[in-house]
């Protein structure tokens, strides 16, 4: 190391320096060795004229810089002389020799050095000369607080605690995503339809399905996907599709919840509207109660016994006596709180089910033990959907009110001038009349059956004019109008009536819910399946020749259409012989 103002011939003396041991007490005359003692006074004595350096002053200098650098330390060490060759000497030699001029120090003896303090000073130097930070919310500092932020109160970038999950389709298709630990199920659905580039019409749901034994349920949009995942078995999987039914209580309760199943209606002879009717399942100071007979299969066994039973708050009872509600006649079947009600898929081939209309209620504890699963069914697809429901509402109350609100308060916040999401629902289609230099709207309904007719003729029209221009007959299996449906997302291609009806009510029992496919009985046709008042119907749609062209109808040749996809667009606007309009389609997606 350099020393400031030190001359040369100290900087290379040949004699050594031994370290110093700070535990003993040592004057300046011991720690330096008599031939140093005697060479450095004849240096002095030469160079005092040249440099009037005052070597004196110079050890005490160096001797104070040691202490300071060895206090920390505590070294408890000897000087040990080195050799040309780096080695040390032999053990029976004093160290405390002088040596002789002509040897030289090839190798300097390292000085411990406080890397950490200085780092530290330097740090503590650096950030006391930084400029104070401005807190930008002053409002939220405690009044003994600052509102000043000090240079470490800024908070820590932590890594976040990611997670794969693998979702899978209807068609077997899935898809591996990493989400994050507070990731909600609306909030994963919404990742899934950007990244499959469908239409958010807040009607996809994540499915918690468990094969082996044949249940499965919609998630609520709150609940966190990583902490469902953690109760469900190696079998288990989630599915991403869609739902209808998941809020349409809340627009229509009267389909969901018949008078014979509600006790306060019985009590008030069923002239309760329908919005006190939620306001009683929404507010938790009100008792609200559904009854009625189930099925319920006897743990351990495979039979079946028919119970009165009744849903209140405080969890599902069932009674020993008949239809009687006295406490000592009502025995607790499940609780609300630790439970979630799924839909029994497969009841009768996997649980000996009495109907095809059970529900079971699955402790959240559990993973794949079936002595803890209460298996329920009911009569028909009404009281399923009224039991399931209530045990939603009783259990999540106002919050899953608010999940049936934030779409639509997001929809209600959005500009004006952003391109709305094309629907098909009543409000959303309806019948214009573009005759005129400006379009209006068709409102009454026989002129808007008139209108469509006369846009049938002019379709028959335009078709004529362009076989005789010279293409090919309508009967060639390779024109577009006998193929063009095939594209759609509402046909289903050669499924069988027991698949369209499991499609259906997957997807949500739903007026208007409806879905094309092939007709098993006759190749040239297609069947129109739809869902109304929770009943699948199916309409069979035959081709019909008329001038030499084939047309689709649903009546027997009274309303005719060049293709499917007119068809399905008339019958969206207009109800014609069907029981409602098409409003939702069934749709198939690959992730």
């Amino acid at each position: 190391m350099a020393l400031a103002g030190c001359p040369d011939s100290i900087l290379h003396h040949p004699y050594r320096i031994d370290s110093v041991d700070q535990t003993s007490a040592h004057t300046r005359r011991d720690l330096v060795e008599p031939g140093f003692q005697e060479q450095s006074s004849r240096l002095s004595l030469n160079h005092q004229g040249d440099d009037d350096v005052d070597l004196e002053a110079l050890v005490n200098d160096m001797n104070s810089s040691f202490e300071s650098l060895y206090t920390p330390y505590n070294v408890h060490s000897e000087s040990t002389p080195l050799i040309h060759n780096g080695q040390l000497p032999a053990s029976g030699t004093n160290s405390l020799q002088p040596v002789s001029p002509k040897q030289k120090v090839q190798r300097s003896q390292p000085v411990r050095i406080m890397a950490v303090r200085r780092l530290q000073e330097e740090e503590q130097f650096r950030t006391s000369s930084l400029p104070a930070i401005p807190n930008p919310f002053p409002e939220l500092c405690s009044p003994t607080s600052s509102p000043v932020l000090a240079p470490g109160s800024l908070p820590q970038n932590q890594p976040a605690n990611k997670q794969d999950i693998k979702v899978f389709t209807e068609d077997g298709t899935c898809k591996v995503v990493e989400i994050l630990a507070d990731m909600t199920a609306r909030d994963l659905c919404q990742l899934l339809v950007y990244k499959s580039h469908c239409v958010d019409d807040n009607s996809w749901t994540l499915v918690e399905h468990h094969p082996v034994l044949g249940l499965e349920r919609c998630l609520e949009d709150h609940e966190l996907v990583v902490q469902v995942e953690s109760t469900m078995g190696s079998e288990s999987k989630f599915l991403f599709r869609k739902n209808y039914a998941k809020y349409e209580f809340f627009k229509n309760p009267v389909n969901f919840f018949p008078e014979q199943m509600v006790a306060w209606c019985q009590q008030s002879n069923g002239c309760i509207p329908q919005s006190q009717l939620l306001q009683n399942f929404l507010n938790s100071n009100s008792c609200p109660e559904i009854q009625g007979f189930l099925h319920v299969k006897e743990q351990g066994r495979k039979s079946w016994k028919k119970q009165y039973a009744c849903l209140r708050r405080s969890g599902l009872y069932c009674s020993t006596k008949g239809s009687s509600k006295e406490p000592r006649h009502l025995q607790l079947l499940a609780d609300l709180e630790d439970s979630n009600v799924f839909s029994l898929v497969a009841g009768k081939k996997l649980h000996n089910a009495p109907t095809d209309y059970g529900f079971c209620i699955k402790p959240n504890r559990m993973r794949s033990e079936t002595k803890e699963l209460r298996f329920l069914c009911a009569d028909d697809e009404q009281s399923r959907m009224c039991w399931m429901t209530a045990f939603r509402l009783l259990k999540y109350g106002m919050l899953l009110y608010q999940n049936y609100r934030i779409p639509q308060q997001r929809k209600a916040a959005l500009p004006h001038f952003t391109t709305p999401i094309r629907s098909v629902s009543e409000n959303s289609l309806v019948a214009m009349d573009f005759s005129g230099q400006i379009g209006r709207v068709i409102e009454n309904p026989a002129e808007a059956q008139s209108a469509a007719m006369e846009e049938g003729y002019a379709w028959r029209k335009r078709s004529t004019r362009m076989n005789i221009l010279g293409s090919q007959s309508p009967l060639h299996p390779s024109m577009l109008n006998t193929v063009i449906h095939r594209t759609q997302n509402w046909f289903h291609g050669r499924i069988s009536r027991e698949e369209s009806h499991r499609i259906i009510k997957q997807q949500g029992l739903v007026d208007g819910l409806f879905l094309l496919r092939d007709s098993q009985s006759n190749p040239k046709a297609f069947v129109l399946t739809l869902c109304h008042h929770q009943k699948i119907k199916h309409f069979q749609i035959l081709p019909c020749e008329d001038d030499g062209q084939i047309f689709f109808s649903l009546d027997d040749g009274s309303t005719k259409f060049t293709d499917l996809i007119q068809l399905v667009e008339f019958y969206q606007l207009n109800k014609g012989v069907l029981p409602c309009k098409l409003k939702h389609h069934c749709i198939r997606v690959a992730l």
